[in-house]
């Protein structure tokens, strides 16, 4: 039997964060759980006699997300009307583009794979239908209606879900770095619908039947509509992800383009963009994701998982740079004696574990906590230099996290510095040694684990407030016979 090999591409929505919606003036907050039909004009709603006038601010983001992903941008543009009749779209007809999109010919990159990217254009979102429960009648809010909505289509060059649900969060990155649009699915700011075929290996990877799966309002899910639908293919039609009992359910038989009937809109006339427009929109790109990963890597010496993890939110990873420029003035002023590569690891190490540990739990954002960049340098280079210990760092970390305030005064509010007294140490370890010979016969005797136990009641009679290493130099020296290669 001939191998079977799966065809997918991707059509993704993304709602731009806009002050006013595409056409008219109508605020646009992104929050589509307000009262309903309370944001809504003459507009919006398509009343007889009204004009559409576009968002010059969602045109210029469409066109800044087409040149952060290696787009064309079309210097001849215009807008078309989509042809069909739902009740949740006021006019019968959707705002959209067609042959003339703002972008076009791009490519992402996930993973090392180029993605092609064969449009990126602007058109209006629709209503939102409530069906009661109980009831034999459907509701519409309007609120939505008119939004401006960014959709991205790719070519079908992925061969798995999870392909595509790296490629929806990489875009998803790419927006928040952009700020046009926080592309936050649970609360619908990003909708993915994914095409799949499947042919075999011999044929040509689109002579398969397309099935079109809508609905899909989360990343994982991406993923499980996809792999569910390429082990289950039928006769082209478009289906909705059902994410409670995790199958593809039919909707209705996918329309093609002369089905909807596009022409030009008539009440917006063409638009044209020469090179100088384009050029300063080329100026106004931050740097990307990918750039910015390839950076941290380069500058700072993190590795690529401790990397990919700090640039996946724009904001950790300016946090990083705000606490890495703070590490470098005290290291100038000779406030800190470490070295550079010591203090990055340790700031990589407590920001990707402990603090988003934090974030997550509690669902917040970094720009949200306690901890001044300031702050956490500071108990960074504490930490460096051996002036309290891990276990200490986390209690202090905790602190800063619930409260704020200076890790020096937590530190010593809460006597968690560590023991520098050389002889008192001394004390301590001879104690141990004396109260514990059976343990002293067994390291000689070449039975490492004793050594740690050692290490452990030190470390347990000073309430953990001995330095490690000083604790381990001490007992080298006791020893005599330890190696540095038992270390």
């Amino acid at each position: 039997m001939s191998k079977y090999l799966a065809t997918i591409g991707m059509e993704i929505h993304v709602e731009l964060k806009t002050k006013s919606k595409m056409f008219c003036s109508c605020k646009n907050d992104m929050e589509l759980d307000k009262d309903p039909n309370s944001n809504i004009c003459e507009v919006c709603t398509a009343q007889p006699g009204t004009l559409p006038v576009p968002n010059s601010q969602a045109i210029r983001f469409v066109q800044l997300a087409g040149l952060a992903l290696n787009c064309n941008l079309l210097k001849d543009t215009k807008f078309d009307r989509k042809n069909y009749f739902y009740p949740d779209i006021p006019k019968g007809y959707q705002i959209s583009q067609y042959d003339q999109p703002f972008c076009e010919k791009g490519e992402l990159e996930i993973k090392g794979k180029k993605v092609g990217v064969t449009r990126i254009h602007l058109e209006e979102d629709t209503g939102k239908l409530t069906h009661p429960k109980g009831t034999n009648y459907s509701l519409v809010d309007f609120n939505r209606a008119g939004v401006p909505l960014m959709e991205l289509v790719t070519e079908p060059d992925f061969t798995s879900g999870e392909e595509a649900r790296e490629f929806c969060q990489k875009l998803q990155q790419v927006c928040r770095y952009l700020e046009i649009s926080d592309a936050d699915m649970e609360k619908g700011h990003m909708r993915c619908e994914a095409n799949i075929s499947v042919h075999k290996e011999d044929e040509d990877k689109l002579s398969g039947t397309k099935v079109e799966v809508k609905n899909i309002n989360s990343f994982r899910f991406v993923q499980k509509a996809i792999e569910y639908e390429i082990a289950r293919q039928i006769i082209q039609e478009t289906r909705g992800w059902d994410s409670i009992k995790n199958i593809t359910v039919s909707q209705r038989v996918k329309e093609t383009a002369a089905d909807y009937r596009y022409f030009p809109e008539p009440d917006i006339p063409p638009m044209l963009f020469d090179d100088a427009y384009i050029e300063t929109l080329k100026g106004e790109l931050p740097e990307l994701p990918k750039d910015k990963l390839e950076r941290f890597i380069k500058e700072y010496g993190v590795g690529e998982r401790e990397a990919e993890l700090l640039v996946s939110e724009r904001d950790l990873a300016n946090y990083f740079e705000k606490t890495v420029s703070e590490l470098e003035e005290k290291i100038s002023a000779g406030e800190i004696k470490a070295t550079r590569e010591k203090l990055f690891k340790l700031t990589v190490n407590y920001l990707n574990t402990e603090i988003r540990k934090h974030l997550v739990d509690l669902q917040e954002k970094i720009s949200d906590i306690k901890i001044t960049p300031e702050n956490y340098a500071e108990l960074i280079g504490i930490v460096a230099e051996g002036k309290i210990n891990s276990s200490a760092a986390q209690i202090v970390l905790e602190e800063m996290y619930k409260n704020g305030g200076d890790p020096s005064q937590i530190i010593e509010e809460k006597n968690l510095a560590q023991m520098d007294d050389a002889g008192e140490m001394e004390k301590i370890v001879d104690k141990i040694l004396a109260d514990n010979q059976a343990s002293v016969t067994d390291y000689k005797n070449g039975k490492e684990n004793a050594f740690k136990f050692l290490m452990g009641q030190v470390m347990k009679e000073t309430k953990g407030k001995a330095n490690p290493q000083s604790v381990t130099e001490i007992l080298k020296k006791d020893f005599l016979i330890l190696t540095e290669s038992l270390f």
